[in-house]
Formats: structure tokens, C-alpha cells, sequence
């Protein structure tokens, strides 16, 4: 009898697993035919269908020559969970259009999330695709309000449903898409992640641009090295990294470090890794406010510690990368500062104070900017929250019931750096558990949005060397902005509980 009732037992479980076979089978049967009559069947205004292609989990997408054309060499994407993958054309005049991608996952969560672009780039960026997707986000990537509302009509018709919550997530001109969302659009995202904000455009580019007046050509006597800024960054990590409690690399604010450089001036017998009085006078402005012949701001002033990634840029005796074509192809025949921000070319500046229409709709906005960045430097976003507080006429307390800014102490451009950078903003920062809020700032996002669970720190994940092939070296939860992090157990410095937020 014994035996007679496990063959039953075993043979009931076969058939069991051979019906949830068919069963997974006949899904992802019927969520393939569904996704790729899309390419036929999709009937939106302005709208082309490009292609709408089944992607099945663990495929390898290569963008090198895509079929969709704007693609700019993307790294490539493993997928994570089964995906139909749309490519659209939108017109926007008889005359221009956009390009766009939704990836729409068969483990969709109800919500909806839309991603923008770095830099002056008009690139999809398939990682933050790819990345959103996998944890069921219904994604799109789009620079344009325009793209958002056929996403958001694509998801409906595709899942014959509309989405529950509504999100964006980007980073540096990303970030500036995602704030002049709420701004403009205040009622298009229920939240918005928005990282090194490259906010009032036209002073930033001209910030990236004036170092070139300061530093000079290559050739001058005075021209600093790469090598001699190593020996000034080394001197400024002297003065200012233990400012916070514990010297380990990393400036957790770099707003309290004033360097003096003249403590490295030339001596009668040392005349090497040091610098002349010219050169000192040199560095005193590259770590000043940007400030106009009428002695109003510009713009802030480069953080301390990040000179080391300035010098393949704003420091290499070229003009910046970003201003040539910024002033010859958008701005144009400009003849000064004032009229090119006057002008704000498509809405570039993105600095609006008032969000009233943003909060009142129920928008949590939450930003993070990394303190060691040489591409958009961090006072400015600091500056930012300081104009949303006094043009709301609402302190932090009440400010962060809907805006919190997060310092990322160490954090380069988005993303690098010596800090405890990887908090789960995109795939390259994602951590190893993505669903928990407390070690994902995306997840903290939705926990706050749809929870009312307001994030106090953001937790980051730092690496042996600043080189995450290395391996984890340390924990660090980032304060909310004003409060900032210092060190409480120095012997312990590399434990999240031996840091609080003062």
C-alpha cells in the first residue's frame, strides 16, 4: 500500500508540473501574440510603429546597428524577465519627430515609469530600460512630455488596463527632464528620482566654460599638470577629510572645505609637486563662486575633491567639451550672458521655484546629487532646494513632506567615485536586493509614494578602491539635505550605525 500511494503522489506531481508548464506555456504564448501585433494593430496619433518585438528572458541585446535608429552605442542589455519591446517614430510637426522605446515586462507591477537622457544627448538609454523593466515597471525612454503620453497610452492599451502610479527616473539632463516635468507638467508623475540635476542650463555650460579663462592653454608656465593636480587633491583630502569626523577618502561636505593651496607654494630648495604664487592663485579660483562683473552669482563654485575629474575636461587647457556647439548650435548669435538666459532655448533653464501644482497633485521628488562631481557641480542643487524653500515661503520640515535632497558624500557624475555611490538609481548603481526600500532609492521612492513612508537616509554601497570589480568594502547611509553626515565611531568608519546625520 505504501508504495502504490507514493507512485500516486509522484505520478499527481508530474502532471501537476507538466499543467503549470502549459500553462507558463500558453502565457507567454499569448503575451508574445500580443505584444508583436502591436506593429499592426497600435492606432495612435502621430504615432509609427518601428517594430514591436517578443524578447524573452536572458536575451542579449546588442545596439550597435539597431533597427531603431538612434541607439548611439548603448552598452548591451541582458533581460531580466520576458519583455515586448515597442519602437516608435512620433511626429511633432510636418517637420521633426522623436524617437522612442517602451519595454513593457510580463511581470508588470501596475506601474508606469519614464526615463530621459545625459549630457546634450538625444540617445535612448537601454540600461535604464532595461533596469526599470526588470523590476516591473511598464518603461519608456523619452526627453518629451509628448513620449510620455503615448507611453502612457501604449501601456493602457497593451495591458488593457491603465497604470496605478506613475514614475520618472533620470539623471544629470535626465534629472533637469524629470524637474521640468514637475514644474510644467505637475500632474504627469506621482514620483520623480532625479540625480546631479544639470539645472539653469546656460549658466552651468558657461561655468563648465569659464575654467578655461582661469587654468589657460597647456603651454603657459603656470598650466597645471595632471600630476601637480594629484598632489593638490592629495592636499585638499590633508585639510578637509576629516572635517567629518574620520579621514577615509571621502569629503561627506564639501561646503565646509575652504583649501588653502599656498600651503603647497615652491620653497628655495623644493621646487617639485609644488606651486608657484600664480598657480595658488589658480586654484583659489577654480574652488570659487563664478561671479559676474556686477559681483552677482553665476554660478556656485567647484566642490573640493573633485579635481581630479576635472582634468580631462575643464582642466586640460581645452575649452570644456560641452560649451562650443551648446553656444553655436542652441543658443546661437548671442552677445551676452543675460539674453542667452532670457532666451531659454527649449525650456532649458528648469529652475522654477514655484512646485505648488506638483505638491497639491500628491508628487514626492526625490534627489540626489554626488559631492565629488566635476560635471555639474553639487552647490547647485543645494542652491535649488534653498529657491524651492523660499519661493514656497516653507521651511525643510515642511519642504521635505514632498522634496528631499540627498547628499551622496564621494559620488562622481551620477554614478563613481570613492563614496558609497551604488544606491539603486540605475543598473549600474543597482544593489544586489532591488525590492527593499532600504537599500534601494528607487524602491524608497515607491514606498514613499505609495505607503507614505518618507525615506530619512538613502543607504549606498561603496567599493574596495572605488572599483566595484573589487568587491563591497562599506555601508553608508546619505542624510537629507540640510543635515549632513559625521563620523561617531572612527575606528569603526566602514559600519552605516557609526555616522549620523547632524
Amino acid at each position: 500500500m505504501f508504495f502504490q500511494a507514493l507512485l500516486l503522489f509522484l505520478l499527481e506531481q508530474l502532471l501537476s508540473a507538466a499543467s503549470s508548464s502549459e500553462i507558463a506555456h500558453g502565457l507567454t504564448a499569448a503575451f508574445s501574440s500580443a505584444c508583436m501585433s502591436l506593429a499592426t494593430s497600435l492606432k495612435l496619433p502621430n504615432v509609427i510603429v518601428n517594430f514591436a518585438h517578443f524578447v524573452p528572458a536572458g536575451t542579449v541585446l546588442q545596439f550597435q546597428q539597431d533597427e531603431n535608429l538612434v541607439t548611439c552605442n548603448r552598452p548591451n542589455q541582458t533581460i531580466a524577465s520576458d519583455i515586448c519591446r515597442v519602437a516608435m517614430y512620433v511626429s511633432t510637426s510636418s517637420r521633426s519627430g522623436i524617437t522612442l522605446e517602451a519595454w513593457l515586462p510580463s511581470t508588470w507591477t501596475g506601474r508606469f515609469l519614464s526615463t530621459g537622457n545625459g549630457g546634450q544627448s538625444g540617445c535612448i538609454q537601454y540600461e535604464d530600460l532595461g533596469y526599470t523593466s526588470s523590476l516591473g515597471f511598464a518603461a519608456v525612454v523619452s526627453r518629451l512630455q509628448t513620449g510620455v503620453t503615448v507611453g502612457k497610452a501604449l501601456t493602457q492599451i497593451f495591458y488593457k488596463r491603465a497604470h496605478t502610479k506613475s514614475y520618472y527616473l533620470g539623471c544629470s539632463t535626465g534629472s533637469r527632464q524629470g524637474l521640468e516635468s514637475a514644474q510644467v507638467f505637475p500632474e504627469t508623475f506621482d514620483g520623480i528620482l532625479a540625480g546631479a540635476p544639470a539645472i539653469d542650463r546656460n549658466r552651468l555650460v558657461a561655468w563648465n566654460g569659464h575654467f578655461f579663462g582661469i587654468i589657460g592653454t597647456a603651454n603657459l608656465s603656470d598650466f597645471i599638470s595632471a600630476a601637480l593636480w594629484n598632489t593638490i587633491h592629495i592636499e585638499v583630502l590633508r585639510q578637509c577629510d576629516g572635517l567629518d569626523g574620520v579621514v577615509d577618502g571621502i569629503i561627506e561636505d564639501p561646503s565646509l572645505c575652504n583649501p588653502r593651496p599656498e600651503a603647497l607654494l615652491c620653497k628655495p630648495r623644493n621646487s617639485i609637486n609644488c606651486l608657484t604664487p600664480n598657480q595658488a592663485q589658480i586654484v583659489r579660483n577654480v574652488f570659487s563662486d563664478y561671479i559676474a562683473e556686477d559681483r552677482s552669482l553665476i554660478f556656485p563654485r567647484l566642490q573640493p575633491g573633485a579635481e581630479l575629474t576635472s582634468v580631462s575636461d575643464q582642466f586640460s587647457g581645452m575649452p570644456s567639451k560641452y560649451i562650443g556647439d551648446w553656444f553655436k548650435y542652441v543658443v546661437f548669435n548671442i552677445k551676452d550672458a543675460t539674453y542667452s538666459i532670457a532666451l531659454n532655448p527649449a525650456n532649458v533653464e528648469s529652475f522654477k521655484g514655484n512646485l505648488s501644482a506638483f505638491r497639491a497633485h500628491g508628487g514626492k521628488a526625490l534627489i540626489y546629487h554626488g559631492q565629488q562631481d566635476s560635471t555639474v557641480t553639487s552647490p547647485n542643487t543645494a542652491r535649488y532646494y534653498d529657491h524651492v524653500s523660499r519661493t514656497m515661503d516653507l521651511d525643510s520640515s515642511s519642504l521635505d513632506d514632498f522634496f528631499r535632497y540627498f547628499r551622496i558624500g564621494g559620488m562622481s557624475h551620477c554614478s563613481g567615485g570613492p563614496g558609497a555611490w551604488r544606491i539603486g538609481q540605475t543598473a549600474l548603481g543597482a544593489l544586489g536586493g532591488e525590492g527593499g526600500a532600504g537599500s534601494n532609492v528607487l524602491a524608497a521612492l515607491v514606498e514613499w509614494v505609495e505607503k507614505g513612508v518618507a525615506p530619512e537616509t538613502v543607504r549606498g554601497v561603496g567599493f574596495v578602491n572605488g572599483t566595484v570589480a573589487l568587491g563591497v568594502d562599506f555601508v553608508r547611509e546619505h542624510c537629507r539635505y540640510p543635515l549632513r553626515n559625521v563620523c561617531v565611531d572612527p575606528k569603526r568608519y566602514k559600519h552605516p550605525k557609526s555616522w549620523k546625520c547632524v
